[in-house]
């Protein structure tokens, strides 16, 4: 009997766990959750619920129910070194030590290596200890991104044209990022379509998930601030409306390229997932980030149509022998919308009770919301996340929207993720910068 312990509680973990228990392996789950997700903890054989940062409480968890191997779904855990403390009573995990985090914990680090080893993909950048030299780098860009060197929630990236107006600004929001943190780095800012490539590595083997594309913007049209994602999707044929397969490669290139180098830089093989953040530009494809664990919501886009066994993958990815494994998707569409509270992000509902209908046809995966005895209530934060899938992307969205209206709150939502008015404006600008 396989035990896995699963670190983490929101709709992304809803989405793994489900993985996990599709194995033929018959697989126990045992979970550890900073809050109760009421999906994992009713699929989970035991649960605990506590603290990211609390190490010796994780470590005595596991001890107890005794994992063949842990995986970490977000970030924080990674950050505050689970991977490390697990290895140290013999857990192996699905998820890079603190040291290899850096990979996104660090943006400096990422693009230092990428300089270093000559990786593609590279936008003109410098990174900035103080505000010594700033000024001049930024007014050298015709328009430039600020991103503050560590772990921000996804809410620290400032843009020209969008959040800063010009240099000044900038310098401006420098000065307070060196309050909080060690550095900042500067980009060019890049035009084009973004895209999502979330692959699993055990260090020299990559084995890639079909692209998923996110949408940050709160409200439809790609309008109002930023959130952890309100939603993407994905297409049947392993592509994008606005990707082509040598774009696919490409990027799959930058990540081998990527793991190859941070083995050779820190002597250590990088073993779990490496979440490209990528940009198809004129130019061709460059890298905006990289995510050291599955995305949320892009998870939920690739692990449902995962037809190979999950369980599988994992021990390929611990054991150094990926390439022995096989990661086969379904050649379907998949729309994944978000239910957020009214308000959200800024000034969200909190508290409030939702409905959801029995009778849904999407798959379905909680996110900040607490079971109590009289239904759901909401936190404050993304809800509950819903996924049509279908052979064509229209159907997906259709499912997708159909559960979103079935909720009844204080909720909204994003009614264009998925559909073909929004795609076609991904199609045209991509035409345009090409100039086709």
């Amino acid at each position: 009997m396989v035990k896995v312990l699963l670190i983490g509680n929101g709709a992304r973990e809803h989405s793994i766990a489900e993985a996990i228990l599709r194995s033929p392996q018959k697989p126990e789950l045992y979970s550890y959750l900073s809050s109760r997700n009421p999906g994992i903890t009713k699929m989970s054989n035991v649960f605990e619920v506590g603290s990211y940062d609390d190490i010796e409480r994780i470590k005595t968890f596991a001890k107890k129910v005794g994992p063949d191997f842990c995986v970490v779904g977000p970030e924080a855990p990674l950050d505050f070194g689970v991977v490390d403390a697990l290895a140290g009573i013999g857990i192996p995990s699905v998820g890079p030590t603190k040291h290899l985090s850096r990979l996104e914990t660090s943006k400096s680090f990422t693009r230092m290596l990428m300089e270093k080893y000559k990786i593609p993909g590279l936008p003109k950048f410098q990174v900035f200890t103080d505000t010594s030299g700033l000024k001049d780098f930024i007014q050298s860009l015709d328009s430039f991104v600020v991103k503050p060197d560590g772990l921000t929630g996804g809410k620290g990236v400032k843009v020209h044209g969008e959040h800063l107006k010009d240099s000044k600004d900038a310098v401006k929001y420098c000065g307070e990022v060196f309050k909080t943190h060690p550095a900042v780095v500067i980009e060019e800012k890049l035009e084009g379509e973004e895209f999502s490539l979330q692959s699993f590595t055990d260090g020299k083997h990559v084995l890639d998930s079909p692209p998923a594309q996110d949408h940050k913007r709160a409200y439809d049209g790609d309008q109002g601030p930023n959130t952890g994602g309100m939603g993407s999707y994905s297409c049947s044929d392993h592509l994008l409306p606005f990707l082509e397969k040598n774009d696919m490669e490409n990027a799959h290139r930058i990540t081998v390229y990527m793991a190859n180098a941070i083995r050779k830089e820190t002597g250590t093989p990088y073993q779990g997932v490496m979440y490209g953040g990528f940009i198809l530009t004129k130019e061709g494809v460059k890298l905006i980030e990289y995510n050291a664990r599955l995305g949320d919501p892009e998870a939920m886009n690739v692990l449902p149509i995962l037809s190979s066994d999950f369980v599988d993958i994992c021990y390929g990815i611990i054991n150094g022998n990926l390439e022995k494994v096989k990661a086969k998707f379904e050649n379907k569409s998949t729309v994944c919308k978000y239910i957020v509270p009214k308000g959200y992000p800024a000034n969200p509902a909190r508290g409030e009770r939702i409905e959801v209908s029995p009778l849904v046809n999407a798959n379905m995966y909680f996110a900040s919301v607490d079971q109590k005895p009289d239904g759901l209530y909401m936190s404050g934060s993304r809800a509950i996340a819903f996924v049509g899938i279908s052979e064509k992307l229209d159907e997906a969205e259709r499912i997708a929207q159909q559960a979103l209206g079935s909720v009844k709150g204080n909720v909204f939502f994003r009614k264009d993720i998925g559909t073909m008015g929004l795609i076609q404006r991904r199609i045209e600008h991509m035409k345009m910068l090409k100039g086709i």
